[in-house]
């Protein structure tokens, strides 16, 4: 069976919300230069947020309050392991030998004796975590950013990233479950729990006197070039 969303429908969704940008992005009179699409990605991040305060917030507040701590660092250190998995595949694929190293000692150790990663036994060995995506391996082979694009449930993303979403969700193993119940499941699980490790950073948001957008777009935008050249940016590469 296909997983519920499948790479393919993802990027035929993609497409069609970034052809929908397109038509709208001339409503914005003077656009920043990394964000053209900002008319339509104003109004997806209005959605994105109008579903969190609905559904998810709630959802993940319960979800803290019934789960003990250490079961909540069980379920996140769970899913750091399968995400160690595909980091280490694109480690590999950029080269970056100490970076993969790191990652498959992480998954071997965390997978046997951190019992299917419920125990981050790696890090207590100091084993660094190094956590990549299609995306950062792009950036990392020279393809450029492109414009910020908000889509919707799914949030922040640049154009690059869009594009390498088919390909992670492909290698994820938390997509490849072979049952297709757990395959459903376990994607909402870690959303809820990532959720629920960030409840008061929407309230300090939304308690300050700022334009949530921009400052979550300027945010994102920062930490993906900050993480591109690991934490050095080069002055004259501000703009994609």
């Amino acid at each position: 069976m296909k997983p519920a969303v499948s790479g393919q429908a993802l990027w035929r969704m993609g497409a069609m919300l970034i052809l929908a940008a397109l038509q709208a992005c001339a409503t914005v009179p003077h656009p920043d230069a990394r964000d053209p699409l900002e008319s339509f990605n104003r109004s997806m991040f209005g959605f994105n947020d109008a579903v969190d305060k609905a559904v998810l917030k709630p959802v993940a507040t319960g979800y803290k309050a019934v789960t003990p701590d250490w079961v909540r660092k069980g379920v996140g250190n769970f899913f750091n392991n399968l995400q160690d998995m595909w980091s280490a595949v694109n480690n590999g694929l950029q080269g970056r030998g100490l970076e993969f190293s790191d990652s498959v000692g992480r998954v071997m150790v965390n997978s046997s004796i951190g019992l299917l990663g419920a125990f981050d036994v790696a890090s207590d060995l100091n084993i660094e975590r190094h956590t990549s995506g299609f995306g950062l391996t792009l950036g990392r082979w020279g393809v450029s950013p492109g414009p910020y694009v908000v889509l919707p449930i799914l949030g922040s993303f640049t154009l690059r990233e869009v594009a390498a979403l088919p390909v992670d969700m492909k290698g994820q193993p938390k997509y490849n479950i072979g049952d297709q119940d757990t395959r459903t499941w376990l994607p909402i699980v870690d959303v809820v729990d990532l959720r629920a490790k960030y409840l008061n950073v929407g309230d300090v948001l939304d308690g300050a006197a700022l334009d949530n957008y921009s400052f979550m777009r300027d945010a994102y935008l920062q930490r993906q070039r900050n993480i591109l050249y690991d934490g050095n940016p080069p002055e004259e590469d501000a703009a994609p």
